[in-house]
């Protein structure tokens, strides 16, 4: 260690070089993290806020909701330990100043899937919504009266909610009645309502069959991997990610490597004087570790600090469990770029290297 020390402290730029690459690559994995989290998030708010363990839906609906389509009285109460009825319906909103694309669930104000209000009040009649509280962020506030894209209908803002955005829209929560005029223009008599699915609670999920052999009961995990987009973004993201990591070995080994051949006269001067190349390998590892785990830690900070100037409309949110993973992978990765150089360093001859 002390070797690698007097060196780093002697060539100062050479090695701050080095350093500052590990920075930059640190610190565009942990803002990809931060961004392939805050986009997952985006995704299933809604979902993870029903605390459901699955979802039924049609077979034909390839695990989507909007596809599925039932009426409310398919799912007996006493199927399922707990099960809600719900809709869903993508539309733009409006209300003459903004416009939004936004995620519409109906539901029954009761149900166990229904979002807390944490400003305002709940919807009590036709017409009247919660809504995701990022709504304000783009200029709607409580009390507006949204126009509904294909509809006439004309909704109002009573409450709202936090963490609510069902695939990255955010969600407006209504009766069954504003769902189905908003969709078709009339309303029906509450038996035999139309619905998408049913969101169900049961400890024994697995067990549990529907006698319709055209449902299917969905694991809330593999309901959630089949969000339109969702995992194709995040598997884009993370083999940004792993791809950082191999760039990085690959710099880093080069990099060494370079150093290395410049050096092998001195370490074939310090070879001849009885310093042995474990010695001399220990050292170029040790050195390595130290300038990764200082770039790295210089990485994390630059990134904890970009995250609070960043607006809210950036969809970045750290996980600093996965943040401190991928800094582990980053640092063990620079040790394996200089294998390279360890190797070179043990085929080093001190009378070849000295010019003898």
């Amino acid at each position: 260690m002390f070797l690698a020390w007097k060196e780093i402290k002697y060539n100062k730029l050479r090695y701050a070089l080095i350093m500052g690459i590990l920075v930059l690559v640190s610190y565009l994995v942990f803002v990809l993290s931060g961004l392939a989290n805050g986009l997952e998030q985006l995704n299933r708010e809604a979902v993870d806020k029903w605390d459901a363990d699955g979802i039924v839906l049609t077979k034909e609906s390839d695990k989507r909701l909007p596809r599925s389509t039932m009426n409310e009285d398919t799912i007996s109460s006493d199927m399922f330990d707990e099960s809600a009825a719900i809709g869903q319906l993508s539309a733009i909103a409006s209300d003459g100043d903004h416009k939004s694309n936004v995620s519409l669930l109906g539901l029954q104000q009761d149900a166990f899937i229904a979002p807390d209000v944490t400003k305002g009040k709940a919807f009590a009649k036709e017409g009247e919504v919660i809504a995701d509280d990022s709504l304000l962020d783009e200029g709607f506030s409580i009390g507006d009266e949204l126009n509904i894209s294909s509809s006439d209908e004309t909704l109002t803002i009573t409450g709202l909610t936090d963490n609510a955005r069902f695939n990255a829209a955010p969600a407006l929560y209504t009766d069954f009645g504003t769902m189905q005029h908003v969709r078709s223009g009339e309303v029906r008599d509450s038996q035999g309502m139309p619905v998408n699915g049913f969101v169900v609670r049961d400890d024994h999920l697995d067990d549990v069959s529907v006698a319709d052999d055209a449902l299917e009961v969905v694991g809330i995990p593999t309901f959630i991997e089949n969000l339109p987009g969702y995992t194709a973004q995040n598997l884009t993201l993370t083999f940004m990610i792993y791809f950082l990591f191999i760039i990085c070995a690959v710099i880093l080994a080069i990099f060494l490597y370079v150093l290395t051949i410049q050096k092998i006269s001195m370490f074939g001067v310090m070879k001849a004087q009885g310093i042995p190349g474990r010695y001399l390998a220990n050292s170029v590892i040790i050195q390595t570790s130290q300038l990764a785990l200082a770039g790295v830690v210089t990485g994390f900070l630059l990134t904890i600090v970009t995250g609070f100037f960043l607006p809210s409309a950036v969809p970045i949110q750290f996980d600093y469990l996965t943040m401190l993973l991928y800094g582990m992978v980053l640092i063990a990765v620079s040790i394996v770029g200089t294998f390279i150089s360890v190797r070179t360093i043990a085929k080093i001859n001190p009378l070849q290297a000295i010019g003898g």
